[in-house]
């Protein structure tokens, strides 16, 4: 198809024209450019999800496309939920919108009896089972941490398409999970695939896996595929994996009616195998293809775009490995008007940040900030407990994301039934009030309950499906009726794609990824949390700035950046704030308002050179061992590897990965130091007081030793 048909006439009116309305001249040109190959970098906040959905509909309406030859991939089922609801609203609901695994089902349940005989194995759900049942037949050490971590690691492994035999090859780098050395995780891997046998069951890798083997074996199954599928878009493109992308690959056939959307600074997920690979090597692929970048941030004020542009500019070579994978950003426009600065704010321990957090959140409710649009958001899930009873012992609602499921609660289960039952004898009546009718039985009234707790949370429940209704019924027109909203909520069910909850949302940075609120905070920003204690490699440190990246632009108006300086009240008051705020924050005071306890900040520390050759060190690791990753290392190989091997007996001991007793990076700096009493040992980066007095005496004998 030549670029003069591809790009239709846009002085068309009618339909077509009001499906481009409203666009900016960047998704103007995602919208009518229907060939492909096409790239879309898309910033954070800069309307992706309206540029393709829009695109899609621009396509079947002008006839470009047809609606059952389309299929739109992203990676969660809430987002292809919401791009279903999307496509609905803009009258093309019979476009497919799944995630990758969804799509490989339900090709599998179609295809296996015809491709393989049979009835489809059994589906497993959860791993954990099966792999302590896999680590007894090998009499291996497997707690419950463990396995979750050895769990990661074979998920990782089955979507970069490794099997057990080729596995030791490839994670030549990947440490230890759950303390086991790679020899002894590619044998779990191997029992792990044998008890799935032995069972008739396959893991939702497999699904893919099983998919594309049939793909690729057989001529008919792929011309089937193909032939129902003429044209793929594919969401959050930065995140594919190589298993993915063999898929898509099969699923096109050598075609090029492919347009990808991703950003490869939110590539945060590639412990899980992604890699932004695939989306920064698109041109080369597709030489012919059209590359167009949405810059303009529709989400966040200037002051938080500008952070958020720091952050990553800020950014220094980091070795050539680590610079291949890391693209030059996409430098945000803020399209909002300008509003507060990002307070930083430092505070003396952990208890005293969490109060100073729920105080401030307190400030925002009574200036009439909604409960449901101000995030909590942290590296870790073990730091929302004290951030649960700050928020609690303030008197504030709180829900915590990755907590139970909205569509499980029992007030939910029960207004969808009684809902059901009501749309079978509705005839004419408002959708709104029937909702709000049906769901007074259960307790919902207009004003909330001034009592907290169960009574707060039932009604916060009834209420979003209430406000869920209202939007839909605004979004859909006059049709919409009561049995159109049951299947609605039934869809969204399945999708797990809850509606708003009022309540202040506690989310670790990884699961906020898609969201965005009116008021963040983010908290414990200090070296050991941001970056996380075991990225001790550029190429994880520069994933660690990206996550950050994530939280900050999840900020539409106030953006709160907090840290510590002690864990507990009165402790060791050794913590420093994170590097990735030097030269963000500023160096006197913290520019938090007099309303949110504050400590002075302390002076950045300079950051350190290579002893060797001068390099400025990049990296914790690099920081650690006072050399940069391209001079020798000035150890004895015999004291590193008696370390390493004295860690592993520990780690194996006490049923944790090795790293939690020293990573990689402090046993270097231990060997390449000259640390003869526990003194010398305490001045060494990385070795705290806690595990002075459990490991000193032992490693300075190690090292003495060898």
């Amino acid at each position: 198809m030549s670029e003069a048909n591809a790009r239709l006439d846009l002085d068309e009116r009618g339909v077509e024209e009001r499906i481009l309305a409203g666009l900016d001249d960047e998704q103007r040109s995602v919208a009518t450019t229907l060939a492909g190959p096409l790239c879309v970098l898309a910033g954070a906040g800069t309307g992706k999800t309206r540029a393709i959905t829009h695109r899609i509909a621009y396509g079947v309406h002008t006839g470009v496309y047809s609606a059952n030859h389309l299929l739109a991939v992203t990676f969660t089922a809430r987002a292809a939920a919401e791009m279903r609801a999307r496509l609905r609203d803009l009258g093309v609901g019979n476009v497919q919108a799944r995630t990758f695994h969804a799509a490989a089902l339900r090709q599998l349940q179609y295809f296996w009896p015809h491709a393989v005989g049979g009835q489809l194995p059994g589906l497993l759900e959860h791993k954990a089972q099966t792999i302590a049942e896999a680590a007894r037949r090998l009499r291996l050490p497997a707690d419950r941490a463990g396995i979750r971590d050895l769990a990661a690691e074979i998920e990782w492994a089955k979507v970069s398409m490794l099997t057990p035999e080729t596995y030791l090859a490839k994670a030549a780098d990947r440490g230890e999970p759950a303390g086991l050395d790679r020899t002894s995780v590619a044998r779990l891997f191997q029992s792990y695939e044998d008890v799935k046998t032995d069972r008739n069951l396959i893991d939702f890798e497999d699904v893919l896996l099983v998919t594309v083997g049939i793909l690729q074996e057989d001529e008919r199954v792929a011309a089937t595929v193909r032939d129902q599928y003429r044209h793929f878009v594919v969401d959050e493109y930065q995140d594919v994996s190589p298993l993915q992308q063999r898929m898509l690959d099969l699923w096109l056939g050598g075609r090029q009616e492919l347009c990808v959307v991703g950003d490869a600074s939110q590539t945060i997920y590639s412990f899980t195998g992604a890699t932004p690979r695939h989306l920064l090597d698109f041109k080369a692929r597709y030489p012919d293809a059209g590359v167009v970048k949405l810059v303009r941030d529709y989400r966040s004020t200037p002051q938080v775009v500008g952070l958020a542009n720091a952050l990553l500019s800020s950014r220094r070579s980091a070795g050539p490995a680590a610079d291949a994978l890391w693209s030059a950003p996409l430098r945000l426009v803020a399209q909002r008007p300008s509003g507060p600065e990002p307070e930083f704010v430092e505070c003396s321990d952990d208890e005293a940040e969490a109060a100073a957090v729920a105080a401030r959140i307190k400030v925002l409710l009574d200036g009439g900030t909604e409960a449901a649009a101000i995030a909590v958001l942290f590296r870790t899930n073990g730091q929302s407990e004290a951030y649960e009873q700050a928020l609690a012992a303030a008197g504030i609602g709180y829900q915590l994301r990755g907590g139970e499921r909205f569509f499980a609660r029992k007030e939910v289960r029960d207004a969808i039934l009684q809902l059901r039952a009501a749309s079978r004898a509705a005839e004419g009546e408002a959708v709104g009030q029937m909702v709000r009718d049906v769901l007074s039985n259960l307790g919902y009234q207009a004003e909330a309950p001034k009592s907290s707790g169960a009574v707060r949370e039932r009604w916060e429940s009834l209420a979003a499906l209430v406000a869920l209704g209202d939007e839909l019924v605004a979004a859909r027109g006059e049709g919409f009726t009561l049995a159109h909203f049951v299947a609605e909520l039934q869809e969204r069910a399945t999708a797990q794609h809850a509606p708003t909850v009022q309540g202040v949302t506690l989310a670790s940075l990884h699961s906020a990824k898609g969201l965005e609120w009116d008021a963040v905070f983010l908290v414990g920003l200090s070296e050991g949390l941001m970056p996380i204690s075991f990225a001790d490699t550029p190429e994880s440190v520069d994933e660690e700035r990206r996550l950050l990246y994530v939280g900050i632009t999840r900020a539409r108006k106030f953006l709160t950046l907090s840290w510590s300086t002690a864990r507990t009240p009165g402790g060791r008051a050794n913590r420093r704030p994170s590097r990735f705020l030097d030269g963000l924050r500023p160096h006197s005071t913290a520019t938090a308002s007099s309303r949110m306890p504050a400590r002075k900040t302390r002076k950045a520390a300079a950051p350190s050179t290579c002893r060797v050759c001068g390099k400025l060190l990049s990296t914790g690791a690099e920081r650690k061992v006072g050399r940069c990753a391209d001079c020798p290392p000035g150890y004895d190989e015999a004291v590193f590897e008696a370390l390493r091997q004295w860690r592993l007996s520990e780690a194996a001991t006490a049923g944790v990965p090795a790293y939690v007793v020293f990573t990689d990076a402090t046993l270097m700096a231990i060997a390449e130091s000259s640390a003869r009493t526990l003194e010398q040992l305490a001045a060494l980066p990385g070795v705290g007081p806690a595990k002075l007095d459990r490991y000193g005496s032992a490693v300075l004998e190690i090292v003495a030793r060898a």
